[in-house]
């Protein structure tokens, strides 16, 4: 197929056939590893499997305030007929329990507190009283009960965690509890933003009739934030085919993924496909999808050019946002070392709620459709309210929540229908 065939309408694929083109194309990569403390490691990517050195815990402490004792001690009491138990001492926090429990004692035991040895058991505070020198007991317990036992976590030469894991809050409680302060993690995945047209100027600047400020880059340096990468903004391009080759050429030596906003609607001007196809020429690649039967998004152009992933995103800020999700966040995981970057393990994404449709939405045939939507909550249910708007309007992503997919086969969406809404945030 030509570069004329792909720019023309009768190239439109399916969401998952650009996916298998891509992926099926992406060469073999292995990202470099960086060394980093645990504190700077949320959300990164183990480059190796982590093994425990250590038991965690490594003693038996008590999950309640109470008493340490020997479980078959309390056997039988009640509140008629409470065990009492002599009072042999306290366990004080921080401290090693040396001294062994007899039989018949009890010690004062905070929550966290080592258990003195031969004791099996913790009695809660609120089931005893205190008796002069004694302790009664109006509940029995078994062994074991109340207590955390030595390597009930994790032990020592067991795995922790596994190469391709992504950090969450609790696997660096995890890490940090048997003492692994470092750890080697996946080099975040570098991506160059390239904005192009005649009619864009910078944030900074005050706009003269026809001109419009620049959205589209920071829109997409957030995205690629969100998503675990560095952004690189390259600046903006006039419509010229030898200014956005320039600035390709060099997004592709300074990062792993180059994304152009503009110029991907087949016409006169757009010459993002020009220039793919001509960089990706010597290696057989150049572009790989030019047209999706996604709303928003279908010009979207999706490429390989010296051996590294180039997207031409449309636009307008909305379509920005549904085709990064679609095609350059699943690369970047990909090219970060996250196992399973395509979710085809079947794990449904975190960030899905379910909601009802709070009016009837008409989508159309033949593409899928990503639909606005704010949430609001009615009488204790979540409503999905479409918000609507071309996708040229950013304010219709501020005042969205998140997004809900309209199959391609589907008409529409009917008020009341319960749909997965897929968060923002």
């Amino acid at each position: 197929m030509g570069i004329k065939d792909m720019l023309g309408r009768g190239g439109v694929v399916t969401v998952g056939e650009a996916k298998e083109r891509l992926f099926g194309r992406l060469p073999a990569y292995m990202p470099e590893a960086e060394r980093v403390g645990i504190s700077f490691a949320l959300g990164r990517i183990l480059a190796a499997g982590i093994v425990s050195q250590e038991t965690l815990p490594g003693f038996a402490r008590s999950v309640m305030d109470g008493y340490a004792v020997i479980a078959r001690d309390t056997y039988g009491a009640t509140d008629a007929l409470p065990a009492y138990l002599k009072l042999a001492g306290e366990v004080r926090m921080g401290e090693e329990a040396l001294t062994p429990i007899e039989k018949g004692q009890a010690y004062a035991i905070s929550t966290g507190g080592m258990l003195p040895p031969g004791s099996d058991a913790v009695v809660m505070l609120e089931h005893t009283s205190m008796a002069g020198g004694e302790v009664e007991v109006s509940t029995p317990v078994a062994p074991g009960e109340n207590v955390v036992q030595a390597g009930d976590d994790v032990r020592e030469g067991e795995p922790l965690l596994d190469m391709g894991h992504k950090l969450r809050p609790q696997d660096l409680g995890a890490l940090a509890g048997v003492g692994i302060i470092e750890l080697d993690v996946f080099r975040r995945p570098r991506v160059a933003i390239i904005n192009t047209g005649n009619e864009v100027v910078e944030a900074s600047e005050a706009t003269k009739p026809g001109q419009v400020r620049d959205v589209n880059s920071y829109n997409l340096a957030g995205l690629v934030l969100q998503a675990g990468g560095v952004p690189i903004r390259m600046g903006i391009f006039p419509d010229e085919y030898g200014a956005i080759k320039d600035a390709v050429e060099r997004g592709l030596s300074e990062a792993d993924v180059v994304a152009i906003t503009g110029g991907s609607s087949v016409g006169t001007r757009d010459l993002t496909a020009g220039v793919i196809e001509e960089l990706g020429r010597e290696e057989g690649m150049g572009v790989l999808v030019h047209g999706v039967s996604v709303k928003p998004g279908k010009p979207v152009i999706i490429g390989i050019a010296k051996g590294k992933p180039v997207f031409g995103l449309p636009g307008h800020p909305v379509a920005v946002s549904v085709t990064f999700g679609l095609f350059v966040a699943p690369v970047m995981k990909r090219l970060a070392g996250e196992v399973d970057p395509l979710g085809i393990a079947g794990i449904p994404p975190l960030r899905v709620v379910k909601a009802r449709v709070a009016r009837n939405y008409y989508s159309g045939q033949g593409r899928e459709d990503h639909l606005r939507v704010s949430l609001e909550l009615i009488d204790g249910e979540l409503w999905a309210r479409p918000v609507l708007g071309k996708s040229g309007l950013i304010t219709t992503l501020v005042r969205a929540h998140g997004t809900v997919v309209v199959p391609m086969a589907k008409l529409g969406l009917s008020r009341g229908e319960v749909v997965d809404v897929e968060l923002f945030d």
